[in-house]
């Protein structure tokens, strides 16, 4: 992986490419002066990191005097150093300011802000291997440039839990399911003291055409919920099925999503609750 460094204008999205490189797994360090870049690189490199971005821009104002040295030394230790520079048109500038109600760097008007830091950063620009112009682009578009620049995938993980609601819902789900209207094993002698995961409960769970419908309308559901995360630029998105006791119907039903939702990068779910009781 290439040491990084990432700079542009103030609203460009500069954050947005900095957390999509974290995500990848890159160690970041944000608003960084030129003349410490080889000693970031050299602490990274005895921690053996291999995945590093640095972030310089106009709040390093004070500190840019030092860029070509810094970067003429560094790049002839890092062959693979590269060099992202955002920026988009001062007017799109000025709308996304508008919404965040941000202070700029500099402090000024905010279209003169604009211009004096197209020009501060222009050596900056100067020396990137890569200019993206985000005018155009969403977050989503943007992270997704930055991913194919370096090359890097997307993993997207669909992790799926069970539980049971008598022992409280999980809170850091994104979708909670509620199948306790499905055929209850508990109720079933020789199935009550088995969970789950076992064919005999599962095939009890799914027994008739309603429940196959059932299940097949939240298959769909979570299909599609999973879907627009991904698309959204999300790495991940969790999925809670709950029953009552979490050992039976919450059991079967997350496991099956798992086969069926394997393409979504879906997992060998988490069963919370299975251990507990024997109440489904």
């Amino acid at each position: 992986m290439p040491f990084v460094i990432v700079s542009g204008l103030s609203g460009s999205g500069k954050s947005t490419a900095l957390r999509t490189l974290e995500d990848a797994g890159f160690f970041i360090t944000d608003n960084l002066p030129p003349e410490l870049w080889g000693a970031m690189h050299d602490l990274a490199t005895a921690r053996g990191l291999t995945r590093v971005a640095v972030s310089t821009d106009a709040r390093t104002r004070d500190f840019l005097g030092a860029l070509e040295d810094s970067y003429t030394r560094l790049s002839r230790r890092r062959e693979d150093l590269r060099v992202l520079f955002l920026e988009a048109h001062s007017e799109v500038l000025l709308q996304r300011y508008n919404l965040t109600r941000r202070v700029h760097p500099l402090g000024e008007a905010l279209m003169v802000d604009f211009a004096r830091e197209r020009e501060l950063l222009a050596p900056l620009r100067a020396i990137a291997d890569t200019v993206i112009d985000t005018t155009r682009l969403t977050a989503a578009e943007l992270s997704e440039r930055v991913l194919r620049l370096f090359r890097l995938e997307q993993d997207f993980a669909l992790r799926l839990l069970s539980f049971g609601f008598k022992h409280t819902p999980p809170r850091d789900a994104d979708l909670t399911l509620d199948v306790r209207s499905l055929p209850n094993p508990h109720w079933v002698p020789e199935l009550r003291a088995h969970t789950g995961l076992e064919a005999d409960v599962a095939e009890y769970v799914f027994q008739d055409e309603a429940s196959e419908g059932f299940y097949g309308e939240l298959r769909d559901f979570v299909r599609l919920a999973a879907q627009r995360a991904r698309q959204s630029g999300r790495r991940g998105y969790t999925v809670a099925v709950g029953c009552t006791g979490g050992r039976h119907r919450s059991v079967a039903v997350a496991e099956r999503l798992a086969r069926d939702l394997a393409d979504l990068g879906a997992h060998s779910p988490e069963h919370r609750d299975m251990g507990l009781g024997e109440h489904g």
